[in-house]
């Protein structure tokens, strides 16, 4: 069969189009590549701030700086400081709560044990001041690191706080340093200790917040619970003494025998009270609530004494009362449910186009009971804008913000709520059309496109040229005959 010149071209038509045919199909079958990551979700129009009530309306307490924190967040609940007070403040006996930390911590770690008997040494009150609440602990005399502790919490005995130092670290110096480096490892960021018991010091500094997350810490330790919810202990007699010591704690929250039980609160279980002139009336306090622990910390408070000779302690007053109005406007609850709260495309797989995200987990707060977190803003941040199969279910492909104004309550990971399998078809589909994709495959495919373009033209004026050569012959041998 003969070969036109209208088969050439019409062969050559037909590899066009195929070509281009089967480069649309490619690009039908595979989504275009991932985008990067860290996509915003649309914008949503989020909400006016909520603003509660119940906070506006607290009476501020008579002090200079006070805070309510929730122990088992670390969330920040209430905080005050007086106008034109400064932002450090002195602790006081407070310190003795890092002292007791350190010592505890050292027990764990075998260093110490509680039953070990330390002596005290004849340096042990090279700093203390005549007339400083005491123990009446000797130089030489025996004790055990938990008698020491219990003196240390309970009276608030200064001696008790170098003693344990010294058998700690070996001297006070020591224990200092260590002190001021526990203390940034919690975050107290604002916070230098000069001593281990509190005398006042004008390096010897903190704030209400930074006490917070030191009574923290040490609330996790169930000794010093023990020790700082005791209404009394008794210390047997020691090498040095004939009789048991009395100890007695001077935190009327706990101690319900002082000042006739006009600041015992049920609910308390410690922590530690605090007074020098500089510093003031102090306390941090802590109380317990079904599964709910608050942490009040107040300082430089003061005792008044009104016009009819009756003393209030505010330092016990303020902090009973923000401890009593914490449980009773705050409440546990739940941020967000555990539905999905968005979707995102899926590419390469036949079972689904998109897969329903689901928070990680579900965050809890402490709220204002007039507050209602689901008119808080959410913020939903996608890793990319679609995810190639296969996605397994529960894995990370973005997270959501939950906030309220200016302030963020919990950022969560969103994660598949279900599985989507990966099309081998489309999966292969993808492949060649990124393999045509590629800049060298377009250059060969140009290449060959042009070569056939050429062979058809040489070809087809090949046959031309033999066609009217053959002509011409003919014609001659019709005229010789």
């Amino acid at each position: 069969m003969k070969i036109t010149k209208k088969r050439y071209l019409s062969f050559f038509l037909a590899l066009l189009m195929t070509l281009s045919l089967a480069w649309g199909a490619l690009a039908q079958a595979a989504p275009a590549p991932e985008a990067g990551e860290g996509t915003p979700a649309a914008e949503q129009t989020a909400p006016v701030p909520e603003v509660s009530q119940l906070l506006a309306d607290l009476e501020p307490p008579r002090c200079k700086e006070a805070l309510l924190m929730d122990a088992q967040s670390g969330q920040v609940l209430y905080h005050y400081l007086a106008p034109g007070a400064e932002e450090h403040n002195y602790p006081a006996s407070i310190t003795k709560v890092m002292t007791a930390l350190l010592v505890l911590e050292a027990v764990d770690r075998g260093e110490l044990s509680l039953g070990q008997t330390i002596t005290a040494s004849d340096t042990f009150g090279a700093d203390l001041q005549p007339g400083g609440s005491t123990a009446n602990i000797q130089s030489g005399e025996q004790m055990s690191v938990e008698d020491l502790l219990y003196c240390l919490l309970l009276p608030s005995a200064n001696e008790a706080a170098n003693i344990l130092a010294e058998a700690v670290c070996g001297d006070v110096t020591t224990f200092v340093e260590r002190m001021n480096q526990r203390a940034q490892e919690l975050g107290m960021t604002e916070t230098n200790f000069a001593n281990a018991h509190g005398l006042h010091n004008a390096s010897h500094y903190t704030t209400a917040h930074d006490l917070a997350l030191l009574v923290r810490q040490a609330l996790k330790n169930d000794t010093f619970v023990t020790i700082v919810s005791s209404r009394s202990h008794t210390v047997p007699p020691t090498n040095l003494t004939e009789k048991e010591r009395r100890l007695t704690n001077t935190n009327a929250l706990v101690n319900g025998s002082l000042y006739n039980g006009n600041y015992s609160y049920p609910k308390a279980i410690g922590v530690k009270t605090g007074s020098t002139t500089e510093a003031g009336k102090c306390l941090a306090s802590a109380a317990r609530k079904g599964k709910d622990t608050l942490i009040c910390i107040v300082l430089g408070s003061e005792e008044v004494r009104d016009e009819e000779g009756n003393l209030t302690r505010y330092q016990f007053a303020e902090s009973k009362r923000l401890l009593q109005w914490g449980f009773d406007t705050f409440h546990r609850v739940e941020l967000i449910s555990a539905d999905p709260v968005t979707e995102i495309p899926v590419k390469l797989s036949a079972d689904t186009t998109a897969v329903a995200l689901k928070p990680q987990e579900i965050p809890q707060t402490m709220l204002p009971t007039d507050m209602d977190p689901a008119n808080f803003q959410r913020d939903i941040t996608l890793y990319r804008d679609e995810v190639e199969a296969p996605v397994e279910a529960g894995q990370a492909l973005g997270e959501m913000t939950i906030r309220n104004g200016d302030t963020t309550y919990a950022t969560v990971k969103l994660v598949a709520a279900a599985s989507a399998q990966r099309s081998t078809f489309l999966s292969w589909m993808w492949k060649l059309k990124g393999f045509f994709a590629k800049t060298w495959v377009k250059v060969a495919l140009v290449a060959v496109v042009v070569a056939v373009v050429v062979c058809v033209i040489r070809v087809s004026r090949g046959k031309s040229r033999r066609g009217y050569r053959g002509s011409r012959g003919a014609g001659k041998r019709r005229a010789r005959r």
